[in-house]
């Protein structure tokens, strides 16, 4: 019994020797692990107690606590820097690595000895070393941004970083490493100046502006690694060495620095934002156009103009200029220009040879919109194809083109219009051709390019599509030249004409048209271009139609007040508008002719208008001289106006009926031949003289294009002008683009129709008056064939109608002769002020004032 009462006192003692060692152990462990835990990892007993004390302290019952107290660990937590991926941007060539973190920001184990503690050979030593750092874009020990420098900022890294150097550096150190600071500043602004101008947005000459600028940075860090290598084996190499060695190459980067600063600002990504003045009326218009284009104009630059293209070469050319006097600013700046202008080059080449516009980025003088096509030729009224498909970006032009810029757009207008129509190969390259803005055969690519082109044009113009023959045709069917064929179809289609214009048949005038060019022996039956002739029906008048023209377009030439005292001619009565409702075919009748391209460039549809102004003005002549001829001929076979009558009154109102038509005749024809024979021949023929010289040099030519050296005589432009001039000379001086005369000669010629169409009735008048009229024939006078359906043997005798009579033959004359007189005294005053050949009219419309010339007072036979 005592035996076994022993044993459990033996275990009882052993198993507290065991807990008293297990404290100890731990205790040994903590103290460890608390001093070193790098090396109670590393050796191997050390991994062997921790285990156990693992398993142990498992076991270890809650209430007996560890009886050794932890201190709280003053380890510092790691710094684990760590780069990452940036996403994509349009920039080819940009960086996707993340920026490093500040050196500030390191913890303090980290930071290297303070430069107070060095000699001044490691304080040389260091800073050097450092500078070798900072030049390439990376912070040093000692040499570190500025607190207020966030790099994450796109606008500070453009403008580049301050940098500050770690106090204890020897004062002559810091100057002169502070001095070299600014260079670093340069490169750091370039490197992201590259990044965000070789965005897609920016165009191609930007990108090259950057590729020459990588270039040149990358001969700068060969510079940095030749001073590396000589700071590692040169022993004598100090910062002095170092900052001649980095003196031009200085220069060179605060000349870039400069250059990409004025790029910037004109980008509105650097500066003040208030300085911003853009004009965005080319970027409104290139709106409009992607709008129409259907492609999305949004984005980050949207409703901002960029500087790209034309306005970098600028810039780079004035700051050329500027830095004239510093020959390595100024063999610096060359280099960036020549290269910078490679793309702009390509694209003008493409232009001046080929006509056709590469520029996807909106960067060349030349702006063209797709949305304006050849297809609307036919509607078009304002000339927009030829004025407007390709125009002139006025503050993209490089200074280099500001002297060429119209021939540049002119030449590049003509090839493509040559080139549509298949009248030259352009898919030949053409070879040897300047490739920048210094080559000194700059401007005679620009000459040769634009006199090819022109003479391109011409040939095709005046040779291939016949100009001169349209021009001639038009003439025929609009000016009424030989009007046989003319005459005969206003003959066929009376009965329709005569009908209001809205109940017209045009087919059926159409058809009657297409059987008079046709006739054989006509005028119109050898024109190779009858079938483009076609019938039109205006309803509005020709007066109405010319002072809505006159007031629209500004090409009233009225005085103030003229001297004459009529009102504006913008005042439009209700009544003249009114009058338009009931307007006869002959009235509204005008011929429309179809142009086929490239003849429609100069015989456009606002040519053609001026062509129709003409045609019914000169219709309404013909068709009044008509109306006049045909109440002469009823004068002289009727009855009433032939048979002498025993009252002196009616004799008398008959001399004076006759007067008036015969007066109004003569103004008609007198007014008639001014137009034609004094105003469009004359004209016409100076015209032709002028087309002539280039239609034989075209035909003598017979390869059709000039050599490079040729000097331009003659434009297309010119042609077109000149063809534009002959129309509105022939508007001017046929009285349609004054409004005053206009007014006064309507006047005159509506007095002249009312008496034409009143014939017959004065001739029933006249029976009624005429007490021997009105009695019952005898036999042989029914017989006789001399009857006139406006005298029967039923008229009633009335001696009131005599009265009346005289009446309206009186109002008739002094209409006629009040507004004639008005007439004659505008045409005078506007001679003497104005337009000399008015005096010719004048002379010829006098005799109209005093009757028939010779003094007769009866008519005779036109």
């Amino acid at each position: 019994m005592n035996g076994h009462a022993k044993k459990p006192s033996t275990g009882t003692t052993i198993s507290e020797r065991r807990t008293e060692k297990n404290r100890t152990i731990t205790r040994e462990t903590t103290t460890i692990r608390t001093k070193s835990p790098s090396k109670a990892t590393d050796s191997h007993t050390g991994i062997k107690l921790g285990r156990d004390e693992g398993r142990r302290e498992k076991a270890r019952s809650p209430a007996q606590p560890v009886a050794a107290t932890t201190k709280p660990e003053t380890v510092e937590k790691p710094w684990t820097p760590q780069a990452t991926l940036l996403s994509h941007t349009s920039a080819p060539l940009a960086s996707r690595i993340s920026m490093p973190p500040l050196a500030s920001l390191a913890p303090l184990s980290l930071q290297p000895q303070p430069l107070a503690e060095l000699s001044l050979e490691k304080q040389e030593a260091a800073i050097i070393e450092d500078l070798l750092f900072v030049f390439m874009g990376t912070e040093g020990q000692y040499i570190r941004y500025v607190d207020s420098y966030h790099p994450l900022e796109e606008k500070e890294r453009l403008l580049g970083p301050s940098f500050r150097i770690a106090p204890g550096l020897d004062p002559s150190l810091r100057d002169l490493a502070t001095s070299m600071l600014k260079m670093a500043t340069h490169y750091i602004a370039l490197e992201c100046f590259i990044e965000v101008q070789s965005r897609e947005e920016y165009g191609a000459v930007n990108q090259a502006l950057c590729a020459a600028v990588r270039k040149l940075l990358k001969d700068y860090l060969i510079l940095i690694a030749q001073l590396e290598h000589q700071l590692l084996t040169n022993p004598e190499f100090t910062l002095h060495i170092l900052n001649l060695h980095t003196k031009p190459t200085s220069h060179m980067m605060f000349q870039l620095y400069t250059l990409a600063c004025e790029v910037l600002k004109e980008n509105g990504l650097i500066g003040d934002e208030l300085d911003d003045e853009l004009d965005d009326t080319d970027d409104f218009e290139n709106i409009l156009e992607s709008l129409k284009e259907g492609k999305d104009k949004g984005g980050a630059l949207a409703g901002k103009k960029v500087c790209k293209g034309g306005s970098v070469l600028r810039l780079i050319t004035r700051r050329l200029e500027s830095m004239s006097g510093d020959p390595a600013a100024r063999t610096l700046l060359t280099t960036v220009l020549r290269e910078a202008s490679r793309p702009y080059m390509t694209m003008l080449n493409e232009w001046l040879h080929h006509g056709g516009i590469r520029d996807p980025h909106g960067e060349f003088l030349i702006r063209e919109q797709k949305s304006i096509k050849r297809e609307e030729l036919d509607r078009d009224y304002t000339d927009a194809y030829w004025e407007k498909r390709y125009a002139i970006r006025k503050d993209d032009v490089p200074p280099q083109l500001e002297g060429v810029k119209d021939k540049v757009l002119l030449a590049g207008k003509y090839l493509n219009v040559v080139r549509e129509c298949g009248g030259v190969d352009m898919s030949k390259e053409v070879k040897d051709m300047p490739k920048t803005f210094d080559d000194p055969r700059f401007l005679d690519n620009v000459n040769s390019a634009y006199a090819f082109a022109n003479s391109s044009l011409l040939n095709l113009l005046l040779t291939t599509h016949a100009l001169p023959a349209r021009l001639q045709s038009l003439k025929h069917y609009f000016f009424l030249d030989r009007s046989d064929f003319f005459s005969y179809f206003l003959e066929l289609g009376n009965s329709e004409l005569k009908k209001p214009a809205k109940h017209v048949n045009i087919g059926k005038l159409q058809s009657l048209l297409d059987i008079v060019l046709r006739q054989p022996g006509s005028v119109a039956a050898e024109d190779p271009f009858k079938e483009d002739v076609k019938v039109q029906m205006n309803e509005i008048g020709l007066t109405n139609w010319l002072m809505k023209i006159v007031n629209t377009a500004g090409l009233d030439q009225d005085a103030p007040d003229g001297g004459l005292g009529y009102t504006p001619a913008t005042v439009q009565s209700n009544s003249s508008l009114s009058e338009d409702k009931d307007i006869v075919g002959f009235d509204a009748l005008v011929l429309d002719y179809a142009v086929p391209f490239p003849l429609s460039l100069v015989v456009s549809r606002v040519t053609l208008t001026r062509y129709q102004l003409l045609f019914r003005y000169l219709l309404s002549l013909r068709h009044l001289e008509t109306l006049l001829v045909n109440s002469w001929t009823d004068h002289t076979r009727a009855l009433s106006w032939r048979r002498k009558s025993g009252n002196a009154k009616i004799e008398l109102w008959k001399r004076r009926a006759w007067t008036l038509r015969a007066r109004m005749l003569v103004f008609v024809q007198q007014l008639l031949y001014y137009c034609t024979a004094e105003v469009i021949e004359p004209n016409w023929q100076s015209l032709m003289a002028r087309l002539k010289p280039v239609d034989e040099e075209a035909e003598k030519n017979t390869s059709g294009f000039p050599s490079p050296s040729r000097q331009v005589k003659r434009t297309v432009d010119e042609l077109m002008q000149d063809h534009v001039d002959f129309l509105a000379t022939c508007l001017q001086e046929c009285m349609l683009t004054n409004s005053k005369l206009l007014r006064i000669n309507s006047k005159v010629i509506a007095t002249c129709t009312m008496f034409a169409n009143f014939t017959a009735t004065l001739s029933r008048y006249l029976a009624a008056a005429d007490p021997e009229l009105s009695k019952p024939r005898s036999a042989s006078e029914t017989t006789s064939g001399t009857t006139s359906a406006h005298t029967s043997s039923n008229t009633q005798y009335d001696p009131a109608r005599l009265d009346k009579m005289i009446e309206i033959l009186y109002k008739y004359e002094s209409n006629f002769t009040r507004h004639l007189r008005i007439l004659l005294e505008a045409l005078n005053y506007l001679a003497a002020t104005e337009t000399a050949v008015f005096m010719s009219l004048c002379a010829r419309l006098s005799t109209a004032t005093e009757g028939l010339p010779g003094g007769g007072s009866t008519g005779g036979i036109p």
